[in-house]
């Protein structure tokens, strides 16, 4: 027998034993993970294992023998952990431009959950939705419709969204924003939000610093959020600033305590200069508040730092009315002078940012549309005032109006030291309030907030390893399953077999957010593996172009074709 027919027979009785199930046998898994230390979410300490995954659940936690995963990773002197959920985003319409969410994906962040104040729908009666800026079209008016293009054009995260308050009030009343509505606007609006909850949306979300979110009143947010507790979801707030701090969140409280719904308050920061060392006042006022037995809870971002337009420095009088009107009294030299005088002064009830900041150094322009402006991103008013020889005030309508009457601006606002204490209590965990973008085309735009590109590998760097404000068990249960169990998500936030398959694998030693106020629109390092769903999107550190994300859907999701 020549070689060629030794070969031919040999093959054919590979072929044989493997039909006949004695042949070479195939993996059990699609992935497995090696030789990581998992720290699994739930605040247990790390332990060595393997992790095997087939499709997009994970089958096995333990010891898995060789060879046994089409795709094998070697995690070795790393830290395997749950995907990281990012609680409070505002990625809705970012992610349409780009659905890779480069710049969370890369910190590990796996779910992201968007819709603060005004969500990506409903958008019917009154309301309407200018996208102008991202050169994209708003093509559908219900949340379910929206969730269905996500779903079409794909994304590396998984999404959840609120709907939001503001939102809901100007589908009803459009303009007329300073009124309360009737008790028929009221039912109208609380139908908006029982088919946003049946399309998906995990609770209803309120910002209510500046107008017109300001109008919206305790007892219509009451209103809606009755029912939302039909549905099992939750109230998210960033709560009123007029009467202080303490008595905004002494009012998210109640309506929680009235409507029967949990409350999560977005950020939980201490942006009062007066309450500053003493926050320990604030956490108290919702300690109060969950010992009356309203589920309370809260997140933050690790930054002495927000964002905000700059809009929110002038007086509410101010912004009444629709953008024309505004930008009418931006124009009018008299009412600049009322400007300034309010806020070198104040205004009884109102969150006066300048009075709170002490100095105009402390804003600092993000975004701008314009090319005539581009070289004050990045620049302070202060700066940007001095070199154009205007007052701090003159320069802020001028550049409202150059812009159509909306800049974003970072606000240093906050302490250190406040930062440090909110971060340790059980009940905080992490939310970046930022968006998914990329350094290069439109969303590399400006210099915006560094916690879009770093705020969960700025906590695992600086916070645990520098710092140890916090344990890596801990800092990790933060980023994971206490995000998961505040909006009800079930299947992910933990490493457990029967679990999604959301898996973040970083260096302890190295992790590290480079994103700064500067040059934000840089990576984080030290993040090697992101896994979505099952399938790797960060690899070696290398965005791989997969999209299997997911729409999550809150508890009162129903088909279209389920009825009622």
């Amino acid at each position: 027998m020549n070689q060629q027919r030794v070969l031919g027979s040999i093959a054919l009785c590979s072929v044989l034993l493997t039909v006949a199930g004695c042949g070479p046998a195939q993996p059990r898994f699609d992935l497995v993970i090696r030789n990581g230390t998992v720290v699994d979410g739930s605040g247990s300490p790390g332990f060595t294992a393997d992790i095997g995954v087939t499709g997009d659940r994970i089958v096995v936690i333990g010891d898995i023998d060789e060879e046994e995963g089409v795709r094998e990773i070697d995690a070795a002197g790393l830290v395997v952990a749950p995907g990281f959920i990012d609680s409070h985003c505002h990625s809705d319409y970012t992610l349409l431009v780009d659905g890779t969410a480069q710049s969370k994906i890369r910190q590990g962040v796996t779910t992201e959950i968007n819709g603060e104040q005004t969500s990506a729908g409903p958008i019917k009666g009154k309301a309407h939705l200018d996208l102008s800026r991202y050169e994209i079209e708003a093509d559908w008016s219900t949340l379910g419709e929206y969730f269905a293009r996500l779903e079409e054009q794909g994304t590396s995260v998984n999404v959840g969204t609120y709907v939001g308050a503001t939102l809901i009030r100007t589908c009803v009343l459009g303009d007329e924003e300073t009124r309360e509505p009737t008790a028929e606007e009221t039912a109208e609006m609380q139908a908006l939000v029982d088919e946003a909850m049946r399309d998906g949306a995990l609770g209803l979300s309120s910002a209510l610093t500046i107008p017109p979110d300001t109008y919206v009143s305790t007892d219509q947010l009451v209103a809606m959020a009755s029912v939302v507790a039909k549905h099992g979801g939750i109230y998210a707030t960033h709560t009123r600033s007029g009467g202080g701090v303490i008595a905004g969140l002494s009012e998210a409280i109640e309506i929680g305590e009235r409507a029967g719904v949990p409350v999560e308050f977005v950020h939980l920061n201490n942006v009062d200069r007066k309450m500053w060392g003493k926050v320990s006042l604030i956490h108290k006022t919702i300690e109060d508040g969950q010992a009356r037995g309203v589920t309370v809870t809260a997140s933050r971002y690790p930054y002495i730092a927000g964002q905000n337009n700059i809009r929110a420095l002038l007086p509410p009088w101010a912004l009444e009315g629709n953008n024309d009107e505004v930008m009418a009294r931006l124009r009018d030299p008299a009412a600049r002078k009322r400007i300034e005088r309010d806020i070198r002064d104040g205004i009884d009830g109102w969150f006066n940012h300048y009075v709170l900041m002490g100095t105009w150094e402390n804003v600092r322009i993000a975004v701008v549309q314009t090319e005539k402006n581009k070289p004050y991103e990045g620049k302070s008013l202060a700066e940007i005032a001095q070199s154009t020889n205007r007052s701090p005030i003159d320069t802020i309508c001028d550049l409202l109006l150059d812009e159509g009457g909306s800049i974003p601006a970072v606000y240093f606002m906050m302490s250190e030291g406040d930062v440090r204490e909110t971060l340790q209590l059980p009940w905080v965990s992490i939310g970046s309030d930022g968006s998914a973008v990329r350094p290069d085309g439109i969303l590399g735009r400006g210099k915006p907030h560094p916690r879009w590109y770093g705020a969960f590998p700025l906590v695992l760097g600086k916070y645990v390893r520098e710092e140890g404000v916090l344990t890596l068990r801990e800092a990790v249960r933060k980023m994971t399953s206490m995000n998961a169990e505040k909006v009800g998500i079930t299947d992910r936030g933990l490493l457990k077999e029967g679990m999604k398959a959301d898996i973040t694998i970083f260096d302890p030693r190295t992790v590290k957010d480079e994103a700064t106020f500067e040059n934000p629109h840089q990576y984080p390092t030290g993040i090697p593996y992101v896994i979505v769903n099952g399938r790797v999107v960060i690899d070696q550190g290398e965005h791989s172009g997969a999209k299997p994300g997911e729409v999550i859907r809150g508890p009162g999701y129903r088909p279209a074709n389920e009825g009622t």
